[in-house]
C-alpha cells in the first residue's frame, strides 16, 4: 500500500485533469469517482458510447460470488430431445434437493436465486425453499422448428441445417427460433444486473449457462458454443481483477450427457454416421 501511494504522489506531478467546461467540453469521456460513488458524464453521442457509460455506472468492486448451474435432468434430456418445457426426471429432481443442502453448507449471504421462465428451472428453485425471481430473457435458445426433437431426428429431416450448424454454431440461427448470437443479445441485461448484484444464483439452460460463462471468462465466439456446463454441478464465479476465479463443483448425482462436441466431417455432403458421431447416448 505504501508503494501504491507513492506512485499516486508521482502521478500527481504530471497529471493534468480534464476540463469539462473550456479546454476539453467537447471531448466524449466519463470520469469515475471513488469507484462510482459519483460520476461526470461530458458529450455522450452515440449508441455504443451509451453503452459504455450504462455498463460503467453498473459494476462495482465489492466482493461477491456467482454461482450458475442448469435445472436438474428433465425427460427430454433422458431421450436426447432438445428445448421444449419438459419437467424433471426422478434425478433432476434429486438434484434439486442436493443442491438445496449444498446452498445450505454455504451459508451465503443475501443470496438471490434467478430463473427462466420454463418448467424445470422452476421445479429446480421451488425444491430450495427460497424465494426467486423468474427471467424470461433466461429461457433456453429457440431451436425453432427443431424444438423438441433428437439430435437423429433433426439429422434426418433437415440434414443441411444439420451441417450448416457444425459449419458455424454461433452465428447459425434455426429456422423460425435463434442463434447463439441471438441470446447473447438477449441476454445483456441479465449480465448489465450480475455486475450490479452481490451474491446470486442463476438456474438455466446448456445455451443460457454457456453465454453467461463465456462473458465471465472472455471466451471467443468459436469457444463460447462448445463450452461444457454437465447437468448437476454448480459453477462457482468469484469475479477478481482482471477476470474471474473458476471453481466447477460437481454435486454427485447422475445425469446424462447432454453435450456433443463438432464433429470431424462438417460437409452438406457427409454420411449420416459421421453427422451423428458426436451425439452424446441417451435412450
Amino acid at each position: 500500500m505504501e508503494d501504491f501511494l507513492k506512485r499516486i504522489e508521482c502521478y500527481k506531478v504530471t497529471y493534468q485533469q480534464l476540463d469539462p467546461d473550456d479546454y476539453d467540453k467537447d471531448l466524449s469521456f466519463i470520469k469515475v469517482i471513488n469507484v462510482g460513488q459519483r460520476f461526470l458524464v461530458n458529450t455522450v453521442q452515440d449508441y455504443i458510447q451509451s453503452k459504455i457509460v450504462y455498463y460503467l455506472m453498473n459494476i462495482h468492486v465489492q466482493p461477491r460470488t456467482i454461482y450458475l448451474c442448469r435445472h436438474g435432468e428433465s425427460e427430454h434430456n433422458l431421450h436426447g430431445r432438445i428445448g421444449g418445457d419438459a419437467g424433471l426426471s426422478s434425478r433432476g429432481k434429486q438434484f434439486a434437493q442436493v443442491l438445496k443442502e449444498f446452498l445450505e453448507e454455504q451459508q451465503i449471504v443475501d443470496l438471490k436465486v434467478w430463473t427462466s421462465q420454463l418448467k424445470r428451472t422452476i421445479q429446480t428453485a421451488e425444491a430450495l425453499r427460497v424465494p426467486y425471481e423468474q427471467w424470461k430473457i433466461l429461457n433456453e435458445i429457440d431451436a425453432g422448428v427443431c424444438e423438441e426433437m433428437t439430435y437423429e431426428e433433426i439429422q434426418d429431416k433437415y440434414p443441411d441445417d444439420f451441417a450448416l450448424r457444425d459449419q458455424d454454431k454461433y452465428h447459425y440461427r434455426y429456422p423460425g427460433g435463434e442463434s447463439y448470437q441471438d441470446l447473447v443479445q438477449r441476454l445483456e441485461p441479465v449480465i448489465m444486473e450480475l455486475e450490479r448484484q452481490e451474491n446470486v444464483l442463476v438456474i438455466s439452460h446448456q445455451a443460457v449457462m454457456r453465454c453467461l460463462l463465456a462473458y465471465f471468462l472472455d471466451k471467443s465466439a468459436d469457444e463460447l458454443p462448445y463450452l461444457k456446463c454437465p447437468l448437476h454441478s454448480v459453477i462457482k464465479l468469484t469475479p477478481v481483477a482482471y477476470g474471474c476465479k473458476v471453481e466447477t463443483i460437481h454435486l454427485n448425482v447422475e445425469a446424462v450427457n447432454t453435450h456433443r462436441d463438432k464433429p470431424p466431417n462438417i460437409s452438406r455432403s457427409r454420411k449420416r454416421e459421421d453427422a451423428l458421431e458426436t451425439v452424446p447416448p441417451h435412450d
